[in-house]
């Protein structure tokens, strides 16, 4: 769903993010690091963040503390 919206909505606004990652590569990031649950709640997280009242910038997603180095 998140691919299908970056080769459709998002090619036709085109980069219009506040942000670095784009939110919708954040939140593919995130939930590939952890997990669907939380990676869906750190992307809300960082989409109600997207407005102009904030400045925007890097904004990578946290590290998995879980994940096995």
């Amino acid at each position: 769903m998140i691919k299908l919206y970056q080769f459709s909505i998002s090619a036709l606004l085109g980069q219009r993010c506040r942000f670095y990652p784009s939110c919708s590569h954040y939140t593919i990031e995130a939930i590939e690091t952890h997990g669907v649950a939380k990676g869906l709640y750190l992307a809300t997280k960082r989409i109600t963040k997207c407005h102009p009242f904030h400045p925007g910038g890097i904004d990578m997603v946290p590290q998995n503390k879980n994940h096995e180095q």
